[in-house]
């Protein structure tokens, strides 16, 4: 046995060893995750993805996968001759739009997620918001100011929802059996209409419902970042108020820390940004001292 060799065993152990209280405390309990963006993308990172899932379920932790899909509606609208349209950088979702949207969430991203684990040894089971009653949808409502008079106006995105009932007992049922829910982000309401909701706010909903250890909400960038650049690893509500009122905050990361603050606030313990792009992120954030990404919580 080489020195080398010797050496990156032992750190191994050391890492085992590191990990070992956490595994301790959150066996049996939720990780909510939600899964898009660029290692959607990418077959390596999809495979690290799912690994890491697996893993999670390995020493007793019950994750659940929401995934996104918008780069993939684009590309189905697009080949379909579906034309696109955006308010505030909202897509408008018309009739033809919500069927496309369903087909490609429910169907091959889902199942190709589902793909995924099982190919990393887990056993996985694709769903959506209509499955088993999970989630009612209520129609998103939006105001913008006209650029012209500068008054608020009422603006119709179409079929896009949000989550207003969530019933965790089919997750809750997949998980005791030893499955992993990997969650489209498409539901209806008490009328059977059809919603697609986004993934941050789906995932924030299901985190909040089951009580969840952990929201990791997987994105582009690394986390919050304060005006000098560093990363900021612990925030509250209050934090995240003051950071978007004085400008630190801004574009798309206030929707993303609206929905964990909306999480912890409603039941989750903690929500997590970090980077999706980083091999094992998410497993560098929770089962090592060291940490990764911005954690929100109340405390």
């Amino acid at each position: 046995m080489t020195d080398e060799t010797h050496e990156t065993m032992l750190a191994k152990a050391e890492t085992l060893i590191e990990a070992l209280p956490y595994f301790q405390r959150y066996a049996g309990r939720s990780f909510v995750v939600k899964y898009g963006g660029h290692a959607m993308g990418d077959a390596e990172a999809a495979r690290d993805f799912a690994e890491d899932i697996v893993l999670l379920k390995a020493v007793g932790i019950n994750p659940v996968v929401v995934h996104g899909g918008g780069p993939q509606i684009g590309a189905m609208l697009k080949r379909l001759g579906v034309e696109s349209t955006f308010v505030d950088g909202l897509r408008v979702t018309d009739k033809a739009t919500a069927e496309v949207a369903e087909m490609v969430l429910s169907g091959g991203i889902n199942k190709e997620l589902v793909g995924w684990i099982d190919q990393a040894g887990g056993k996985a089971i694709g769903l959506s918001g209509k499955d088993g009653r999970m989630v009612r949808a209520a129609k998103v409502s939006r105001t913008r100011k006209n650029p012209d008079s500068q008054v608020e106006e009422m603006v119709d995105l179409g079929f896009v929802g949000e989550p207003e009932v969530v019933d965790t007992t089919i997750l809750e049922t997949a998980s005791q059996a030893g499955m992993i829910p990997i969650v489209a982000p498409i539901a209806s309401d008490g009328a059977g209409q059809t919603y697609n909701i986004n993934a941050d706010t789906m995932a924030g909903a299901l985190a909040a419902a089951l009580g969840a250890a952990r929201l990791f909400l997987l994105t582009d960038v690394e986390g919050v970042l304060g005006k000098d650049g560093q990363l900021m690893s612990d925030l509250t509500p209050a934090d995240i108020a003051r950071l978007r009122a004085d400008g630190t905050i801004s574009g798309g990361m206030i929707p993303k820390l609206q929905t964990c603050v909306d999480a912890v606030e409603a039941g989750c313990e903690a929500a997590v940004v970090l980077d999706g792009r980083v091999p094992h992120a998410m497993l560098l954030e929770f089962f090592t001292s060291r940490g990764a990404g911005t954690l929100v919580s109340t405390a």
